[in-house]
């Protein structure tokens, strides 16, 4: 299972993680083979743009979705730990900042950022 989301909480780091910025393909492929998605996707705002983006669909199983940490110190959602994460956000056009809650048009979005996130397996 694919944990994915357009954030992450730094509070919730509390043991050794690389984070590394990826191309959009590196997550596009990973997404395309029908991996089962763990969303924690916070923004509705961006929501179906992001979909579009990525060809699947990346909304949450419940809404505003709480990530919780293992007694390890991994990410969990849904009953399930994970020793990875992506985040996918969006870079907006210079000066644009949507209001809570407003629709981002398309045209707003100039890019996507790409973050992989893996814990390692041998600290606590």
């Amino acid at each position: 299972m694919l944990l994915i989301g357009n954030s992450f909480p730094l509070s919730l780091i509390r043991r050794r993680v690389v984070i590394e910025p990826r191309p959009l393909a590196d997550l596009t492929a990973r997404l395309a083979d029908g991996e089962a998605i763990a969303s924690f996707w916070g923004h509705a705002n961006t929501l179906a743009a992001a979909e579009t983006l990525t060809g699947r669909s990346l909304k949450p199983a419940t809404e505003r979705p709480t990530l919780a940490l293992s007694p390890d110190g991994l990410p969990t959602l849904q009953g399930h730990s994970f020793r990875e994460c992506w985040i996918l956000s969006p870079d907006y056009s210079e000066n644009f900042r949507p209001k809570i809650g407003e629709e981002v048009p398309a045209e707003k979005i100039r890019s996507w950022q790409v973050l992989r996130m893996e814990w390692e397996t041998n600290t606590p």
